[in-house]
């Protein structure tokens, strides 16, 4: 019995534990930020048409994690290079960061909390 009242304060804890952001799979906005800086960073907003017209990072490019093509369109990009995604808060760009992962990427993380998190430092957004 002591087991079922248990249960919700377990439940929430594992929930916590798996949606946290593993260090070495994210990037935060700071960091994402010296990246695009350098130049050599393929950014890609996963998000969908209409996501993207409310706002996108300066230079990304949007490939929508719901299109038949997705994987077709991400295979043609540079393996050797690094690869930077990003949804609106981050469940999206993680599915598709262990994707690219599967695909032989060796350098891709996704943006912690996704454009979301972006807006909220005040980092620009263009249209």
């Amino acid at each position: 019995m002591r087991l079922l009242t248990l249960l919700p304060a377990i439940a929430f804890t594992l929930l916590l534990t798996c949606c946290h952001a593993q260090p070495g799979n994210v990037v935060d906005v700071p960091s994402l930020q010296d990246e695009l800086a350098k130049g050599n960073v393929q950014l890609i907003d996963v998000r969908t048409p209409q996501e993207w017209g409310t706002g996108h990072i300066e230079g990304a490019l949007h490939i929508d994690w719901f299109d038949d093509d997705f994987k077709d369109r991400v295979a043609k990009l540079d393996k050797a290079r690094p690869v930077r995604l990003y949804c609106a808060a981050g469940g999206r760009s993680e599915e598709a960061r262990e994707l690219l992962r599967g695909m032989g990427f060796t350098d891709v993380l996704d943006l912690d909390g996704g454009i979301s998190a972006w807006k909220k430092a005040g980092a620009p957004v263009v249209k």
